[in-house]
């Protein structure tokens, strides 16, 4: 027995000792080290990776706790759990193939003979009958791994196990921006919706005024009707607005996965744009590396080079053992001793002679799988510097954009308010006051959706930098040796 064991300690440690992958190192990032800089772009100051937390970036309790809720209850937040626990069962079941497969059986025969009738079990047998005992200790084709092909596809499938994970934060990322640029949504809807409500109320009272003048002979027919289209676009507009509002809640619910409380929602974009912060100042391009869209292309690029050792470790012999180990008596009080004990090591090795090319065939496709990766890798790359960068470019214009809108509107509300005294007192005619009032209105929804792309811009940057750590994928148990939960990947 001692031998045996000697044998196959011997084989699982040959196992873990070799690998033919080629020696991983993370290429080089496709971008350049820094942000455009220039007009449209924030100046960058300082090099650094900061952790950034949707807490950090989010400070209204309500949004915060709407999130709080997706995560929980929202069903693709639940797909890529789901896809999480099998691609980890994968793993181990990959890695599994390292140890050795341990069998036990156990067996008793009884036979007669005289008449060669054999049963098995306890049914009576006549004449000449005899009873066999044995247990059996066996391990059966466990390769032992002298060039790495086992140990190869496990490093792929732990590494494809990582890709998951980091698929899953992505999932998580992508959902706290929907639901962030959503609740600013019914925000700016909200405004949109009080903006229309006022404007009908104002032409409501300018279509009494203009009656009053028509009835009282000083206005012509066509000031009353030109105060009547205002109403009936500003009646639209409420109407629009109120479908908008009742569609904005909808994609809450289904982004949150369950009914939202109505005292979550935001009431004008003026208020829930100034609950989202600005980013950390000073970030480099490095940071790209913790979007856990690259983080996947990595991952996938990592486990596409551990399959081309597998591939190069095919080409060679692949060496087998079974071993089988037990006691055999013909009574079972005697079963267990010492001399019912027998064992048998059976190696054997098998080398493929002739398979048409085959075997090279599989590294030159691990290869090419590989190249394909690299070029995925820092495609992503290059795709999240391009979003990053267009964001930073909007960052940088917006606050004079919103400053000039500001500025319109109050001078298209001053304008109106004298406009319509003058025709009230009959120095202009109603068609300036009507210009006015619609130059006003334009101004005021102008306002709003450009207060809404600042807050939106800066989802964006939270959304396309990436990596926040409370985000992780690590709520699904314990991960194996290497996780990429807390750490980018080293070279």
């Amino acid at each position: 027995m001692r031998p045996m064991l000697a044998l196959l300690l011997a084989g699982v440690s040959l196992s873990a000792c070799t690998s033919m992958a080629p020696k991983y190192a993370r290429p080089e990032a496709p971008v350049p080290a820094s942000w455009p800089a220039g007009d449209a772009y924030l100046k960058q100051s300082e090099a650094t990776l900061p952790s950034v937390s949707y807490r950090d970036i989010f400070r209204d309790d309500r949004l915060r706790r709407i999130i709080e809720q997706a995560l929980i209850n929202n069903r693709d937040l639940r797909v890529a759990a789901a896809n999480i626990v099998a691609a980890r069962a994968q793993y181990r079941i990959q890695r599994a193939d390292l140890l050795p497969q341990v069998d036990a059986s156990a067996s008793v025969t009884r036979a007669d003979s005289g008449t060669g009738r054999t049963n098995t079990g306890g049914s009576a047998v006549s004449g000449g009958a005899r009873t066999n005992y044995s247990t059996d200790l066996g391990i059966t084709a466990f390769e032992i791994d002298l060039f790495g092909r086992v140990r190869s596809l496990t490093d792929a499938a732990q590494n494809r196990y990582f890709a998951t994970e980091a698929a899953a934060r992505a999932t998580r990322l992508t959902l706290v921006g929907d639901i962030a640029n959503a609740w600013l949504n019914y925000a700016a809807d909200q405004s949109l919706l009080k903006i229309a409500q006022d404007t009908a109320a104002s032409a409501e009272r300018s279509v009494k005024l203009t009656k009053a003048r028509l009835d009282g002979g000083v206005a012509p027919r066509t000031d009353l009707s030109q105060s009547q289209l205002v109403l009936a676009q500003a009646q639209s507009d409420l109407a629009q607005q109120t479908t908008a509002l009742a569609q904005d809640v909808n994609l809450l619910q289904l982004l949150v996965g369950a009914p939202v409380d109505t005292a979550l929602l935001p009431g004008t974009i003026d208020e829930a744009g100034k609950t989202v912060a600005e980013l950390p100042a000073g970030l480099d391009s490095g940071i790209l590396l913790r979007r856990p869209d690259v983080l996947q292309a990595e991952y996938g690029l990592r486990a596409s080079n551990a399959e081309i050792g597998a591939a190069r470790a095919a080409l060679f012999p692949r060496i087998s053992l079974t071993a089988v180990l037990g006691f055999a008596s013909n009574a079972l009080s005697g079963l267990f001793t010492g001399g019912a004990f027998n064992y048998s090591v059976a190696p054997s090795a098998s080398y493929p002679i002739f398979s048409a090319g085959a075997g090279r065939a599989g590294v030159e496709q691990s290869r090419a799988q590989r190249d394909a990766a690299l070029a995925t890798y820092e495609k992503s790359i290059q795709t999240a510097f391009r979003e990053v960068s267009d964001a930073l470019a909007r960052r940088g214009t917006i606050a004079a954009q919103t400053r000039a809108a500001q500025s319109l509107a109050a001078a298209a509300s001053d304008n109106y308010r004298l406009s319509d005294a003058r025709y009230r007192g009959g120095i202009d005619t109603f068609l300036q006051s009507l210009d006015a009032q619609r130059s006003l209105y334009s101004a005021q929804r102008s306002l709003v959706a450009t207060q809404l792309t600042g807050a939106t811009n800066l989802v964006d940057l939270y959304r396309t930098l990436g990596g926040d750590a409370q985000l992780d994928a690590t709520a699904h148990g314990p991960v194996p040796t290497g996780t990429p939960a807390n750490r980018p990947p080293s070279n």
